[in-house]
């Protein structure tokens, strides 16, 4: 089970949530895959990216396979996601803020534990990033899209910023939840 903080763990869980909802969703509109297909595509949104961390880190196994949690919520996302899959655009603006949320709080968390891992500033700083972008990285490149990281600046810089305020809030010894939940 995660040693986060209630808040922040809250916020993960959000996240791995929205996260497994939006991939999916991706999944549905660009390659129309059956319900397995949308399922694991939610997943390896939801999850790809703290697994790539851990791995880069050399924290094994992966901490999204220890906590049932993480996993079941990105399934659960990613089955909402095909069942209601047509009455889900009224709920985008939703789903936005909930990624956004989770985008951040990935950010945060990877550079966390980049930093905890003994990773100097400028390495912890893209861990964050890439904890955040990962997953939805691996869910493009299966669906043949170029990757959102890519397409918009606006998905990978709150990500770079979230992960900076961790690090420099850590490096001076001012982290702690309050720090988390305003990057």
């Amino acid at each position: 089970m995660s040693t986060e903080p209630a808040p922040l763990l809250a916020l993960d869980l959000t996240g791995t949530f929205a996260f497994g909802l939006n991939g999916a969703l991706t999944a549905v509109r660009a390659a129309r895959l059956d319900v397995v297909g949308v399922v694991v595509l939610g997943m390896i949104t939801a999850l790809g990216g703290g697994v790539i961390r851990d791995v880069l880190i050399d924290s094994l196994p992966p901490a999204t396979f220890l906590d049932w949690r993480y996993y079941t919520l990105a399934a659960a996302g990613g089955l909402l996601a095909f069942a209601v899959s047509r009455h889900l655009r009224r709920l985008e603006p939703a789903i936005t803020v909930l990624d956004a949320v989770g985008l951040s709080t990935f950010a945060v968390i990877g550079a966390s534990k980049a930093l905890d891992a003994g990773l100097a500033v400028v390495p912890a700083m893209l861990l964050g990033v890439i904890t955040a972008v990962g997953g939805g990285t691996i869910r493009d490149t299966l669906v043949g899209r170029i990757p959102t990281v890519l397409r918009t600046g606006l998905y990978a810089i709150p990500a770079l910023v979230g992960a900076a305020v961790t690090v420099a809030t850590t490096e001076t010894g001012l982290y702690g939840l309050p720090a988390a939940l305003g990057a």
